[in-house]
């Protein structure tokens, strides 16, 4: 574990400069706003390690698949979400020296994320021999006009008179880190420049996405004269000549838009609209709406924390990256693991969307946006049919591992054909949706259609065992990703099995209540009373595996006990992270799980389980786990807290909270672990207050950890707007919309009225 910044409740604080450990700082003080986003890099010129990313949101390239061992089935490309255009540069020149932090001695650095407010701020204090300047400089990304976003910059000579020239450059000559073979994926399109104004229009290779960006510049007092650029690069430069403690001043506003949401031949005039609006409007009152705009957001989703302000650091920190990653606002759109943070894993949608992601936008945002999530995948439900399809012999719609439009991209075989879980968390998705929010219309629309895809696959892909009368599921890979085709994952079985009875459920709940919906898509599908009871027939008889030697344990997967069984504690930490340090044969060959599998399960179908069947499955499995995965911490933190284990639900809560923050995994550095992000909101919404939806009811069953004060967060059900405060002796609910209802606080009900509050000793809800 690492510490860089400050522990402060709203900001992201870098005190001193620290070059070795730059990178790590850009991934976390990178900013956006859903529609694009930019790692923390320096404005200026900087010749020291650095990782320049610029990322927009839907753009990207089809990079030609690269392994070393080609096997039949493999996917022909890995998507890549692409380094775009920079238009955060500033070239800064003093008295005829560059600016440049790698070569000047740097005095003092302070570099500010403040997430209250989505700004992005930097002073320094630089030397050149005697000669001192300060150079500060704040940027935003525009949640209110998503195409914008703006800098001031400012160059003072403290005790000097100075020539300054800074120019002002959008520069579309990028290249992507991970590029499979050292190739840049943009095409030059049109550019020009004029005085304060200068824009360049890029087209992917291949795919032909076009991005348009478009800059006004202003430096008060300054000479403006047209560089003459290139045709990805263009700039005005600026000449102001100033006296010592005077300062020359850069605003520049930016409008970046793309093909995806205008015609290509409207591209400029959409741009040179958005800029000339937001720069008559003034860098002032442009960022003056964006940060009320994140006040408001923070007024629906805040969760404080009293009593650890590390703890409240953290869950701040992944909020505000929720946000402006994904505004919910396109059903084109999906989470990527990194976000706008970095290049890996391709910037493409995982299952972790729906096991994860849901979950927070449920209960932090309009329906709409849990909405869009799920449309995302109907819109992609002809893509899986095929995925299923290129795999022999399968019927109906295996979802892709890994995607940016629907086709399978991930270049990994255990993971692309023995991965098959994420259609699971595809269907459960559905259900989470529908049993949250009461909104039972997204079945009979597109829910069905899925549901019945994802069904037929289920039903093709298990084997039938005639002397023992069971289904099994061979040659997998379960959410564990330490081992690779496993027979009979033990959640995998269990989410195919949930899967077949769900699409009866759905079946039978519009056959009740849209019978007429239902008839149609009964024949659009071509779905028969014989499929239906060959789904029951399949979920009734699946084989789930069992060891004797420990028989209140679900196994993980046939022959998990045949292992040595050592645990984690027997380790030297020498070995840790096991990814970094064993080959990949001892890692297969080890007891040690990567993340949550079987509690996945046991948090996934909460309901289905006992208190006694989740301890044991904890106590058994905990200590097994290396969480080397992003996403593992706030599941056994949930269960922990289920099960009374308040001081493992803690610490997992930390370790998810804080994965960036201290960079646990040591891999911060290209990038955020955006998706596991709603893991720490995950651990103290469902975990440490119990958040459940049972029939229609919503519950809480809230502990207080040692060492807090009290939590608070506040949250949507259905139409219902309440405030949840957790203290050691009472449990507050407020209600700021919706009518009076009824909840249930450790299973007393509790009546909550229109606009107004109700206090419970937390002596009458144990």
């Amino acid at each position: 574990m690492k510490r860089l910044f400050d522990v402060n409740e709203w900001k992201i604080i870098e005190q001193g400069f620290h070059p070795e450990d730059n990178r790590l700082a850009e991934s976390m003080t990178s900013i956006g706003n859903g529609h694009m986003g930019m790692r923390g890099n320096f404005e200026e010129d900087y010749s020291g390690d650095t990782h320049q990313g610029m990322y927009v949101a839907g753009v990207y390239y089809p990079d030609k698949t690269r392994v070393g061992w080609w096997k039949n089935g493999y996917p022909e490309y890995f998507a890549k979400v692409l380094n775009a255009v920079n238009i955060m540069g500033v070239r800064v020149s003093i008295n005829g020296k560059n600016v440049d932090l790698n070569e000047w001695e740097v005095v003092d650095f302070k570099r500010e994320l403040d997430m209250q407010h989505g700004v992005l701020t930097r002073t320094m204090l630089l030397k050149n021999g005697v000669e001192e300047t300060k150079i500060e400089s704040t940027r935003f990304f525009s949640i209110v006009t998503k195409e914008i976003a703006a800098l001031r910059y400012t160059v003072t000579p403290i005790n000097f008179e100075a020539e300054i020239i800074i120019e002002s450059y959008l520069d579309a000559d990028v290249e992507n880190e991970d590029s499979n073979y050292d190739e840049k994926f943009w095409l030059p399109v049109e550019h020009g420049t004029e005085e304060r104004f200068g824009y360049v229009t890029s087209k992917t290779k291949k795919l032909d996405w076009h991005v348009t960006a478009a800059m006004i510049t202003d430096v008060e007092g300054a000479i403006c004269e047209v560089v003459e650029g290139t045709s990805q690069y263009v700039a005005n430069r600026f000449t102001k000549q100033v006296e010592s403690g005077e300062a020359a001043t850069v605003e520049k506003v930016v409008a970046l838009v793309t093909n995806r949401d205008y015609e290509v031949e409207d591209l400029l005039e959409q741009a040179m609209k958005r800029v000339n609006e937001a720069f008559e409007l003034g860098f002032d009152a442009v960022l003056a709406q964006h940060e009320a705009a994140w006040l408001k957001h923070w007024e629906e989703a805040d969760v404080k924390i009293e009593g650890d302000v590390e703890a409240q650091q953290g869950i701040r920190f992944n909020i505000f990256h929720m946000f402006q990653t994904y505004t919910g606002e396109d059903s084109r759109l999906n989470i990527g693991p990194k976000g706008f943070t970095g290049e890996k894993y391709g910037g493409a949608t995982y299952w972790d969307t729906e096991a994860y992601c849901l979950n927070f936008y449920l209960a932090t945002s309009k329906p709409d946006v849990a909405w869009n999530l799920l449309k995302y995948r109907h819109n992609q439900l002809p893509q899986a049919k095929e995925n299923a399809d290129k795999n022999v012999g399968m019927k109906g719609a295996l979802y892709p591992m890994v995607t940016m439009n629907g086709e399978e991209c991930h270049n990994e075989w255990e993971i692309t054909h023995e991965e098959i879980h994420r259609n699971g968390a595809i269907a459960h998705a559905i259900y989470n949706y529908t049993n949250y929010t009461g909104d039972t219309s997204y079945l009979g629309q597109y829910g069905f259609e899925v549901l019945v895809e994802i069904a037929r696959y289920w039903a093709s892909r298990v084997n039938y065992v005639p002397q023992k009368d069971v289904y099994m599921i061979l040659g997998v890979t379960g959410p564990n990703e330490y081992e690779n085709n496993v027979n009979n994952n033990w959640y995998t079985n269990l989410m195919a099995a949930w899967c077949l009875e769900y699409a009866q459920t759905v079946h039978r709940h519009l056959a009740d209540n849209e019978p007429d919906r239902l008839a149609e898509l009964m024949h659009q599908l071509a779905l028969t009373d014989e499929e239906l009871a060959q789904w029951a027939d399949i979920d009734q008889k699946m084989y789930y595996p069992k060891d004797e030697t420990e028989p209140a344990v679900f196994m993980q997967q046939d022959g998990f006990m045949d292992k040595e069984q050592i645990m984690v504690a027997d380790l030297d930490p020498k070995h840790l992270p096991l990814n970094q340090n064993w080959s990949w044969d001892r890692v297969l060959r080890s007891v040690f799980i990567k993340q949550a599998d079987v509690l996945q399960g046991l948090y996934f179908l909460t309901d289905r389980f006992s208190i006694e069947q989740k301890k044991a499955n904890f106590d058994f499995y905990e200590p097994r786990t290396v969480h080397e995965s992003s996403l593992s911490p706030c599941i056994y933190s949930i269960i922990a807290a289920e099960v009374g284990y308040e001081e493992k639900a803690v610490e997992l809560y930390q370790r998810s909270a804080r994965l960036d923050l201290d960079n646990y995994n040591n891999d911060t550095e290209d990038g955020l672990h955006i998706t596991s992000m709603v893991g720490s909101w995950m651990s103290i919404v469902h975990g440490f207050a119990g958040l459940r939806v049972q029939e229609g009811v919503l519950s809480f069953n809230p502990m207080l950890p040692q060492g807090w004060t009290s939590y608070s967060f506040r949250m949507q059900w259905r139409d219902h707007h309440i405030h949840i405060h957790v203290k050691q002796n009472e449990i507050s609910i407020e209600q700021s919309a919706g009518e009076a209802f009824s909840l249930k606080l450790h299973n007393q009900v509790i009546d909550v009225p229109a606009e107004g509050s109700v206090t419970v000793p937390s002596s009458m809800t144990v």
